[in-house]
């Protein structure tokens, strides 16, 4: 599993993915953690699948003792069914995910994790001195879905807004952004269901200050690449079935 470190200052945001080793009929996806000198938490922490990758690659840079809180921004499988596993590995952690989806989510297994739910309004993470801001994303593409911002780092991690289906050893970042676009196409015309969900958060998202919007699947849009993709999805018409 590839290891990307997209933000470094006081504390740190790594991506993960990029999985040679997975199998080709499983989609590839990101995860994400945000490393402080104490905690860490693990954002869309994967599938059961990935598991054992998943692991390996986080204690490269935390010990398992300092993983505290897991986020899932919804119930998808590819988000969060390794929620069991996690489980029986985390002592002393929590797990920060719509308060709707809680009946779902302990399906996967969630008896040492505290649930933490979050409300239809949002809240916060804190982590020591940093605070991440809990962004509704409702119906893009669940009933019950967040996104994660850092304010400081300047940093949105945007679940499946952004996404792209690409192969596994595509590059991290978005390095030609006409070209990406009918990678991205399709998914957002098929699984964002609505067009007034769509505009409530871009209109949301452009009041924040972005440098890095990243996606749960595909590339990472960084600079004038977060503008280029926000003004792109806002003139797409989504919600449309085959």
């Amino acid at each position: 599993m590839k290891m990307t470190k997209i933000y470094e200052g006081s504390y740190q945001w790594i991506m993960f993915g990029r999985d040679a080793n997975k199998p080709s009929n499983i989609i590839d996806s990101n995860q994400y953690a945000v490393r402080t000198a104490n905690r860490c938490l693990l954002l869309e922490p994967g599938g059961s699948e990935l598991f054992a990758p998943m692991m390996a690659a986080v204690l490269h840079h935390t010990p398992v003792d300092q993983i505290t809180d897991l986020f899932a921004s919804h119930q998808d499988p590819d988000v969060i069914s390794s929620l069991g596993l996690w489980d029986q590995a985390l002592s002393n952690a929590k797990l920060h995910a719509p308060a709707i989806w809680e009946g779902y989510l302990r399906h996967f297994g969630c008896e040492s994790i505290e649930y933490v739910p979050i409300p239809d309004n949002g809240g916060t993470i804190k982590l020591d001195s940093v605070e991440l801001q809990l962004i509704p994303a409702h119906y893009l593409h669940s009933p019950g879905n967040f996104h994660v911002y850092d304010h400081h780092a300047k940093i949105l991690m945007s679940g499946d807004v952004g996404s792209a289906v690409e192969a596994p050893g595509a590059p991290m970042y978005v390095d030609n952004f006409d070209s990406h676009i009918e990678k991205m196409r399709y998914f957002h015309q098929r699984w964002m269901p609505s067009n007034q969900a769509k505009r409530a958060w871009i209109e949301r998202v452009r009041n924040l200050d972005i440098d890095i919007l990243a996606p749960q699947h595909g590339r990472v849009f960084k600079g004038d690449d977060v503008k280029r993709f926000l003004d792109w999805f806002d003139s797409l018409q989504v919600g449309i079935a085959v």
